[in-house]
């Protein structure tokens, strides 16, 4: 597929204080598209956005909500004229055995990683129809397969990988082209939160290669910005993946037959495991939520 030249592009990145999308952002400005940042941590969003080569700004917003996203999505018309590319990367992880979850902990997961990734293609598919731009939804490995110890993650990134097919076909006619932006473990702090448990880094360390592997930011997402110059339909942070995915119909039922003994063989640990939200993104998601009015 012919690139397009990112020079002059409007773009926006969700989660953008940190990890994928704080880098994103630097290396989409390095290309000459102007970013506007959104996310739950403003100091950290500032910063982002005055280490930019390009024309910037930022947005303090919870991504599942409705009115939020709506009044960014005008401001950022307004203060750009337009909006070219929508990267919907804000997400959250727990993890442990579903069984012994933290309610609140599991549904934030689904709420921010895929209603939240609905409310922000819903306030910005009316812009980026008049762009004829492009959204890049991210998910996951866990979208390709499931995990245990994961459910919620497994669950939120498969839904919102089926629900960016669903979309793609719905607009475009319009001229809106979708892509789903495939992840495996990369070195962000949402995967060192996690390994900060002793339990859930040896289950992952024990996971088959090459899952198993923890891969640097950087390439993969420089393989991101080659799939939105692209307007990729499936853009894959790590090589593997895209072979991963003929593996599909097999997974679940491997997985359940190793997961059974693996679960078995770290039971008696399980209870260490902590329940809450993973990594500073995590905790600033819980920090912004405690701060919200109770009514």
């Amino acid at each position: 597929m012919s690139k397009v030249s990112l020079e002059g592009q409007v773009a926006v990145v969700t989660g953008a204080a940190r990890g994928v999308g704080e880098l994103l952002a630097r290396k989409l400005s390095a290309r000459g598209a102007h970013v506007a940042l959104v996310g739950l941590e403003p100091e950290e969003l500032k910063q982002v956005s005055g280490r930019l080569h390009t024309e910037s700004d930022f947005w303090y917003a919870d991504v599942t909500d409705h009115e939020a996203m709506a009044r960014v999505a005008a401001e950022v018309k307004e203060r750009f004229g337009k909006a070219d590319i929508v990267v919907a990367n804000a997400g959250v992880a727990s993890g442990g055995p579903f069984m012994t979850s933290d309610p609140v902990a599991w549904r934030r997961v689904i709420e921010v990683n895929l209603i939240g990734s609905a409310v922000t293609a819903r306030a910005f598919l009316p812009v980026l129809a008049e762009s004829r731009g492009y959204l890049l939804q991210i998910a996951s490995l866990a979208a390709i397969t499931p995990a245990p110890m994961m459910t919620a993650y497994c669950a939120s990134k498969s839904g919102v990988e089926a629900y960016a097919h669903a979309l793609r076909a719905e607009v475009g006619y319009k001229g809106v082209k979708v892509g789903v932006g495939y992840l495996s473990w990369t070195d962000t702090d949402m995967v060192r939160g996690a390994d900060r448990d002793d339990v859930m880094r040896e289950l992952r360390q024990r996971l088959p290669w090459p899952s198993n592997k923890t891969y640097p930011l950087g390439p993969a997402v420089d393989r991101l910005v080659a799939g939105i110059e692209r307007r990729s339909a499936h853009v894959y942070g790590q090589w593997w993946l895209r072979g991963l995915q003929g593996a599909r119909p097999y997974l679940p039922g491997i997985i359940a037959g190793v997961g059974q003994r693996e679960m078995r063989r770290f039971e008696p640990r399980l209870g260490e495991v902590p329940t809450g939200l993973m990594g500073a993104g995590g905790t600033a998601d819980e920090a912004a939520s405690r701060a919200q009015p109770t009514g």
